[in-house]
């Protein structure tokens, strides 16, 4: 009695060798490199489909992170086309939104409440021209909004205050820069969005690295529940996003990073 070969799935079946394989490739790190065009989320969103279908993982024991809210909504979509169902548990959005996510859970450790607010850019340079004020700081002189952008770049490093010395002032602005005052205004400035129980989108991902690195336990049930990890248009991440991604795939190593090495 012979035995037939068991289908190809519809789903891998229409990819190319090259997709086939790193959609094939499950265990260990992956990095996808390709052009515009050649399908590297397809073959993101079909990596995921061939997880859940192979029952290596339920959906709430991955992760998919994508840059864009528009593009978190196109692989939830294209994701249930291709299984033919719902994706309910899954963890996929923004890095900015599933960091939200984490952060509304253990905001306690960085004194913050649950139902802490996300301040937007336009609120975000009002406090920071109140503080200016307050320091005496001329804001005619050292725009709100260019002392905000140098927080920002801070943020994105991954530098809380603390980590913000005189050597990293004169590397980032010089040391005259807003009266050389750059990193008491940053202090500053966390204090009173910690007093506003508020937090701004840099904060999101700068927060979870602070809970994790305080709190090896929370990172270790983070590092348990997700199996694997997903990300999309890679080369565009920051320090803070990587080094996030970093702590979260250290045990299992299980990440597939998809990107385009000439953008």
């Amino acid at each position: 009695m012979s035995i037939l070969p068991a289908a190809t799935p519809a789903y891998l079946a229409s990819l190319n060798d090259p997709q086939r394989r790193a959609v094939e490739a499950l265990d260990g790190p992956v990095l996808v490199l390709a052009g515009a065009g050649t399908g590297k989320t397809r073959v993101l969103t079909t990596r995921l489909a061939h997880l859940l279908s192979l029952r290596k993982a339920w959906p709430s024991q991955i992760l998919a992170v994508t840059f864009t809210n528009k593009a978190a909504r196109e692989m939830r979509d294209r994701l249930e086309r291709v299984i033919g169902g719902a994706t309910e548990g899954l963890w996929l959005g923004t890095f900015h939104a599933l960091a939200a996510r984490i952060l509304r859970r253990h905001a306690e450790v960085v004194g913050l409440t649950s139902s802490f607010t996300i301040l937007d850019s336009d609120d975000q340079v009002r406090l920071v021209k109140q503080l200016m004020q307050a320091a005496g700081i001329d804001d005619k002189r050292w725009a709100p909004r260019g002392v905000l952008g140098v927080i920002e770049r801070w943020k994105d490093r991954g530098l809380t205050p603390d980590k913000v010395d005189a050597a990293e002032v004169v590397a980032a602005v010089g040391g005259d820069y807003a009266g050389g005052r750059m990193a008491a205004l940053y202090r500053a400035y966390q204090e009173r969005l910690k007093a506003l129980n508020a937090a701004d989108f840099g904060d999101l991902l700068l927060h979870n690295l602070t809970i994790f690195l305080a709190k090896p336990e929370i990172l270790a049930d983070y590092q348990n529940r997700f199996h694997y990890l997903l990300v999309d248009e890679y080369q565009d991440t920051n320090i803070a996003q990587y080094l996030w991604l970093r702590l979260l795939a250290q045990t299992r190593r299980n990440i597939c990073c998809v990107g385009d090495d000439d953008q």
